[in-house]
């Protein structure tokens, strides 16, 4: 394996940290070609699929390509808008956000967004990050609850890119933060900011906590994902002090035939409007930011399905997206894991040192392809 090309060390040169948030990942585009080519790599991923290579491949590319591409194609349509695809708007702003926010702390670091599929890759970014001489690098995932299908495939494509460097960056995870206090409380204040728009919920009324599914067997092989799930839903829903039957924890996003965690979502939602359940509220805060799954899956697809089987009425929550109460946990989160790192201030009273750092910075955000 060939070593990149690395800027040129020089004694006395400022080394720079960054917190490196990476998300799933999006299309470019709601057409069949760019949806095609995001679930070949998607799906190629061996800790996604954990099918033998041999037997996966001719499923992939003789019946799911040519046949969900253009499915799929269609629900992204469904939910594109002027400012392109959902997830890639929010998760822009969350580490725009960030980094203004850890700067009002005193916090002088970079924020860099990856995708584990699609662009901007993983790979290219920490070439970036390179190129501004950083040397210290958090790498926070968006997904509060661990999985190796979500977690460990970014740990994997940093460590590919890590294997061509020559000059290895001091790294940190963040493996998870599903019971992190800011975390609950960022979703507490969804909820409750949902309920003072539309009224709290009434007897028999229901909250369901949706989160997306993986396969029972990775349950079984010591996936602690189902146990983190269920930990947020419970603490979240004693947060909003509701008794156990006023809620339930769903898991949606079935795949194949085989058995995955349950109960799902779309069969539950079914189940309880035929049981006279006249209002679910719909909260998945598995997602940091809302995409196909939450705006179409939820908010469309299994609405129908619960009006449908007689339901009256459905509400979807949004996502934390760029909540300030969010992005402000979000901060609190990178200070308490990057302790013990040089944390340089932004508090500087020298105008010329000032402007000398402002034109730095925007030289760091050309490099980084203007993503902070």
């Amino acid at each position: 394996m060939s070593l990149v090309t690395e800027p040129a060390y020089a004694h006395g040169t400022p080394s720079r940290t960054a917190v490196l948030l990476v998300n799933l990942g999006t299309p470019a585009a709601p057409d069949s070609r760019s949806v095609r080519r995001f679930l070949r790599e998607f799906l190629s991923d061996p800790r996604v699929v954990e099918i033998p290579r041999f037997l996966w491949a001719p499923i992939l590319y003789g019946l799911i390509l040519p046949f969900r591409s253009r499915k799929s194609a269609a629900k992204y349509q469904a939910i594109w808008s002027e400012r392109g695809s959902p997830l890639m708007f929010y998760s822009e702003q969350q580490a725009l956000l960030l980094r203004g926010y850890l700067g009002q702390r005193g916090v002088d670091i970079d924020v860099a967004l990856a995708m584990r599929y699609g662009e901007p890759s993983v790979a290219s970014v920490l070439r970036r990050l390179r190129a501004c001489h950083t040397d210290r690098i958090l790498v926070l995932p968006m997904y509060p609850q661990y999985s190796a299908t979500t977690t460990a495939s970014v740990f994997d494509a940093v460590a590919d890119e890590l294997q061509t460097m020559r000059n290895v960056p001091a790294m940190r995870w963040v493996k998870n933060f599903h019971d992190d206090p800011g975390y609950i409380g960022a979703l507490r204040r969804s909820v409750q900011d949902h309920w003072s728009k539309f009224g709290r919920l009434e007897k028999g009324d229901k909250l369901v906590i949706s989160f997306h599914g993986i396969p029972k067997r990775s349950l079984m092989l010591g996936d602690p994902y189902h146990c983190e799930c269920q930990k947020t839903g419970r603490l979240l829903a004693e947060s909003l002090e509701l008794d156990p039957g006023d809620c339930l924890v769903t898991f949606q996003s079935r795949f194949g035939r085989a058995e995955w965690l349950q109960p799902y979502t779309a069969p539950s939602l079914c189940q309880m409007a035929a049981e006279g359940v006249r209002r679910v509220d719909v909260i998945c805060p598995g997602f940091a930011t809302d995409c196909l799954e939450t705006l179409e899956e939820i908010a469309i697809e299994a609405r129908q399905l619960f009006l449908d089987a007689g339901g009256k009425q459905f509400h979807a929550i949004a996502c934390l997206n760029d909540s300030p109460v969010f992005i402000s946990a979000l901060a609190q989160l990178v200070e308490q894991q990057m302790q013990g790192w040089p944390m340089p201030s932004t508090a500087r009273p020298d105008l010329e040192r000032r402007e000398l750092d402002a034109k730095k910075s925007r030289e760091r955000a050309r490099l980084l392809g203007a993503q902070n």
